[in-house]
């Protein structure tokens, strides 16, 4: 190895931002020891489909499947980091023992946030909770979900969609907050066509009463299902970092090229990248995919890298709909239709935000992502 080039990278997290990072690394140019740590027993797989395909796909249980790895890296399974040690460079590990590093990659992502510890509390966010789902569903039991964010509708629909009767408790209008008001009235009236029953509130606990748990919403009312499920949210998972002073507000700040220092990059859910409105967490699939692409090669070319120039990506498939928008979300006012017309039917739209940015949206609208993404830039 050439002076000043890493001989050992260490890359803490196995979703799909450490695997984009370490098959990047590799690339780039990196051919030393690499070495990856991942919480959970599983190699990575889609966390998307967790909430579309494998809930409702019948038989089938590989939708969350990914190709083999490619980046040949030594792979700690199982096994939780416990700590940073920046002057020695040691990335501790709860089974005591401790990974040396010249770089390091911190992509250990985020969890559910819960309203309770109550077992009867179910939540969504690997793919043991994804399976354990599914196999509750397939008894057909009444359902209430806690949350009107994608999530929470992309539950409710699957649980609608397995026959279940479903009723939903969302802050205000389910979506809103994620797409706007527009498009959130466009979901919502497919959702309620299908069956869901949607109760809005200001706050919601979960409690047991004689033996069982329940929900109750801000006004004393309350929800008793065979099955309760929450989606309010996810808590980074930083905690591992403490005494570091690399994390802000619950995130780790990057830069423009996803790095915390020289040594050090953090991609995926766990970083705050700077946006045109200030550093934000994108907690998006495709979002985690670009930052570790991007922050990988920093690590390895450092300023000869280029910076992260991200268009944010999100989609969702629920209660009949497919919608793919690129662009800032979410949004105000009325669309322009490019092609299509509202009722429903398949349509492009289009937003216009008043910084200059654009947004384009497909609403059960076959296009190439490309192609959406030039849509979005006319609309600036």
């Amino acid at each position: 190895m050439s002076a000043g080039t890493p001989a050992r990278i260490v890359v803490v997290g196995n979703g799909i931002a450490g695997l984009t990072a370490a098959d990047t690394l590799r690339e780039a140019g990196f051919d030393g020891e690499l070495t990856i740590v991942g919480d959970e027993p599983h190699p990575a797989y889609s966390r998307p489909a967790l909430s579309k395909a494998l809930l409702v796909d019948g038989d089938d249980v590989s939708s969350h499947e990914l190709p083999p790895a490619c980046h040949g890296a030594t792979e700690r399974l199982g096994v939780r980091a416990s700590g940073l040690l920046l002057d020695r460079r040691l990335v501790t590990l709860d089974d005591g023992s401790a990974l040396p590093y010249d770089r390091v990659v911190l992509a250990t992502g985020s969890r559910a946030r819960r309203l309770s510890d109550l077992p009867e509390e179910l939540t969504l966010r690997g793919l043991d909770d994804a399976l354990l789902l599914r196999s509750r569903l397939a008894g057909r039991p009444s359902v209430v979900v806690v949350g009107g964010g994608p999530l929470g509708m992309e539950i409710a629909s699957a649980c609608l969609a397995s026959g279940c009767r479903v009723t939903l408790v969302s802050q205000g209008v389910p979506l809103t907050g994620r797409l706007g008001p527009y498009l959130a009235g466009v979901f919502v009236k497919a959702a309620l066509d299908l069956g869901l029953t949607v109760v809005e509130t200001g706050s919601a606990r979960l409690e047991r009463r004689g033996g069982s748990a329940r929900v109750v919403l801000d006004d004393g009312a309350v929800l008793a299902a065979e099955m309760l499920v929450t989606a309010v949210g996810d808590i980074p998972n930083t905690e591992w970092l403490a005494g570091t002073g690399l994390t802000a507000e619950g995130a780790v700040p990057v830069d423009s090229r996803g790095l915390v220092r020289p040594d050090i990059a953090a991609v995926g859910d766990l970083a705050a990248l700077p946006t045109p409105y200030g550093l934000r967490r994108l907690p998006f699939w495709n979002s985690a995919i670009e930052q570790a692409k991007v922050a990988a090669r920093a690590l390895v070319r450092g300023d000869d890298a280029p910076p992260l120039r991200f268009q944010p990506y999100f989609w969702t498939e629920q209660f009949g709909l497919s919608l793919k928008a690129v662009g800032h979300l979410p949004l105000e006012g009325e669309p322009t239709y490019v092609d299509g017309e509202p009722g429903g039917g398949p349509a492009l739209l289009r937003w216009s935000h008043d910084d200059g940015t654009g947004v384009a949206v497909a609403l059960n609208y076959r296009i190439p992502i490309p192609r959406l993404r030039r849509a979005a830039q006319a609309a600036a």
